[in-house]
């Protein structure tokens, strides 16, 4: 699990909450076993950090089931090809669990558009201070839907531009440059720090995030250390409760 670090906000500005981002890539083979692990299901389903999931834009032969639609995808697809992106994003823990939700599917609709996806949010407390950390997987397809009914291996056939119903769905990350994709994620990390500003605008709060570095921001002081499962795991309460007092004071300063 990524860290999600606290930004402070200065004396005088509007409070910053949490802000973590990130995009992943499932490889073919991989997509039902990851959705099963967002959802709770199987051996993953001691875990009691679920506080919500569900599913949009799936095409009529997956039927209501994400499950269907990602085992299609892990046998269907071309080889050496991404299953699914995993947009994987920290929410305000201001937030209660209705709006929670709420911001999820306003990000699902945002980031995904008309693809498919499915999501699930997470709200495990922290392995210091005990603070939730809600955060939200968000599985999509790269396969654009376009009106023309096909069958799991067709959707996940190469696409023919000139010929669109002989061949699969057209993969949105398909023809672009490095520079394309880098700006595309760039935009990306605006588009869902504006949609969770519009989130906690709507409810009421005051505290904003901001998808920009420290740097950017003209904060001048160094990114919180990620320390770790791991090294957590071996660190006393003594040292735990020493680095969350040294992380409130921290965050505290102007």
């Amino acid at each position: 699990m990524s860290a999600f670090f606290v930004y402070a906000s200065r004396k005088g500005e509007t409070p910053m909450a949490s802000f973590h981002y990130s995009i992943k890539s499932g490889k073919k083979g991989t997509a039902r076993r990851h959705s099963a692990y967002i959802d709770r299901e199987g051996a993953h389903s001691t875990r009691d950090d679920l506080i919500h999931s569900s599913h949009g834009n799936l095409p009529a032969w997956a039927g209501d089931e994400p499950a269907q639609f990602w085992s299609m995808a892990d046998r269907h697809e071309r080889s050496n090809a991404a299953a699914y992106r995993e947009h994987e994003i920290a929410l305000p823990n201001e937030l209660s669990k209705d709006q929670l939700i709420e911001l999820a599917e306003r990000l699902a609709r945002s980031v995904a558009g008309e693809k498919p996806y499915q999501y699930a949010i997470h709200a495990p407390a922290g392995s210091i201070g005990g603070i939730e950390n809600p955060h939200v997987h968000l599985m999509c397809s790269d396969r654009v839907p376009d009106g023309i009914e096909r069958t799991p291996n067709r959707t996940f056939a190469r696409y023919n531009s000139k010929n669109p119903a002989s061949g699969g769905c057209r993969k949105d990350s398909g023809g672009r440059s490095p520079l394309d994709l880098r700006q595309q994620v760039s935009a990306r990390r605006k588009l869902v720090a504006d949609t969770q500003n519009q989130m906690l605008a709507d409810c009421g709060y005051a505290t904003r995030v901001d998808h920009r570095s420290l740097r950017d921001q003209g904060i001048k002081r160094r990114a919180e250390r990620h320390l770790g499962p791991r090294l957590i795991k071996d660190m006393a309460e003594g040292e735990k409760q020493q680095f969350t007092d040294h992380r409130a004071s921290h965050n505290a300063e102007p």
